[in-house]
């Protein structure tokens, strides 16, 4: 009995289930404390030989060269996204995210008129990308125009279920060079995906000019021959740039989908959290123009809303794999150096100590007497990482996802059809995702403007 059941299990499996079980006890046993030195870390080993050493994420690195990378890429991706656009008043990430919500509602206007009903998440997908790729390469893809970025797009849940944190090979290092089918999906798709970038950014700069930088890309070639970008040639290395594009990509993307595919699955699951959202938008915005990035403080339910919605689905329950820098103890565990570990944010983020009714969805756990978000309590969610090597796109994420929500739900009421049974129960991944829902419904709220 017990061996024809061993039989069925793979080595792999057995690991993973050893692994995660000691995980799971380490986790339960230490409390929501101070990380020790040593546990202020760069990220485990098996994904160093992928990037070629350029990665900011994915590399052994983290002294002074490797900060000053991380800092030319803060720089680009704030100047291109919350500095002021020249062909308007707003910021860039603004003009592009307003863009992208005006395709989108036409998209559900259009399904609507069709089959009636629609499953958002691939649109969601594609919107998400084109500002990402608007503030990275000043262009944005049609399906019919390119279909290879439209397929690699629809394909990225391969890459976020491929790289699941809590691989063995994560611990053990050496299983890399085992057949192992998942780490050979995350390997392929990696490929294709800087295979694409490699050849977008070498058209990129075939125009390039720095005398007129319109986007990131342009913004890393004009600062690529600064000495302190860790360069001693006249030029940088090109991979350089493109684990750049790809590590700025990556912030940009994963995050802010699977933020606004969750918020809409609970907005349908919660429709009366919507209806308080839409009647504080009709209040401080109105129905002559749409929301804007500077509403944001006059929105504390609309923040209040999303902050509940990181913490309660903890889409991103561990960070990425770190390894220990020196040897150190924590609740009494002795951690040797090069240990691979992790932060484990969905504990955090359901911490009866720190949370009460962790398990409810409410809002309103977020909000003061005085109606004003409680900043104290927002900085207690942990969804972007921690310390040094947290997502560099951190700010520019909850911004983005912000203003999809706020201009859609100020634009549309979303639903469900009477008796549908919404599945809210999550796919384990790099980030955790909802099971797809087709039965969506969006209708407009009142005759659209702009």
């Amino acid at each position: 009995m017990v061996s024809s059941l061993l039989a069925s299990i793979s080595i792999s499996e057995l690991l993973l289930a050893s692994v995660i079980f000691c995980l799971v006890f380490w986790v339960t046993r230490s409390s929501h404390q101070r990380v020790p030195k040593g546990l202020k870390s760069p990220p485990g080993p098996w994904a160093w030989p992928l990037f070629d050493g350029y990665s900011l994420a994915f590399n052994p690195d983290s002294g002074e060269v490797w900060a000053v990378r991380r800092k030319l890429a803060q720089n680009a991706l704030n100047t291109f996204s919350v500095s002021s656009s020249p062909s308007s008043s707003s910021c860039y990430l603004e003009e592009h995210v307003n863009k992208e919500v005006k395709h989108l509602i036409q998209k559900f206007q259009e399904l609507m008129e069709g089959v009636g009903c629609f499953d958002p998440y691939r649109h969601i997908v594609a919107s998400v990308a084109n500002v990402i790729s608007a503030m990275c390469f000043s262009q944005r893809y049609e399906d019919h125009k390119n279909p290879e970025f439209t397929t690699l797009i629809n394909a990225s849940h391969e890459f976020v279920e491929s790289a699941t944190s809590g691989n063995p090979v994560d611990f053990f290092p050496i299983l890399r060079y085992i057949p192992n089918p998942q780490l050979q999906r995350f390997k392929e798709f990696n490929q294709r995906f800087l295979k694409f970038l490699q050849n977008t950014i070498r058209e990129h700069h075939k125009a390039f000019d720095e005398n007129n930088i319109q986007d990131i890309t342009g913004a890393l070639y004009k600062h690529s021959q600064d000495k302190a970008f860790g360069n001693t040639s006249s030029s940088v290395p090109e991979m350089l740039i493109i684990n750049l594009i790809n590590d700025i990509f990556g912030a940009g993307f994963d995050t802010v989908t699977t933020a606004i595919s969750w918020s809409l699955m609970y907005l349908v699951t919660n429709p009366k959290v919507q209806k308080k959202i839409q009647q504080e938008l009709d209040t401080v915005i109105g129905r002559d123009r749409w929301p804007l990035l500077s509403d944001r403080p006059q929105l504390p339910f609309m923040e209040a809303f999303i902050l509940e919605i990181f913490r309660h689905t903890s889409f991103v329950p561990f960070t990425i794999p770190h390894s220990t820098t020196r040897a150190t103890t924590l609740n009494n565990f002795y951690i040797p150096k090069g240990t691979c570990v992790f932060v484990n944010q969905w504990q955090t983020n359901h911490d009866p100590k720190l949370w009460e009714d962790p398990s409810v969805f409410r809002p309103e756990r977020f909000l003061s007497a005085d109606g004003t978000v409680n900043k104290a309590l927002s900085e207690k969610v942990i969804l972007f990482g921690l310390g040094k090597r947290r997502c560099i796109g951190e700010t520019i994420a909850r911004w983005e996802v912000f203003l999809f929500l706020a201009i859609l739900l100020h634009q549309i009421e979303f639903s469900v059809p009477s008796g549908v049974k919404v599945d809210m129960t999550p796919t384990y991944g790099l980030t955790m995702k909802h099971p797809r829902c087709e039965h969506f419904q969006a209708r407009p709220r009142f005759s659209r403007k702009g």
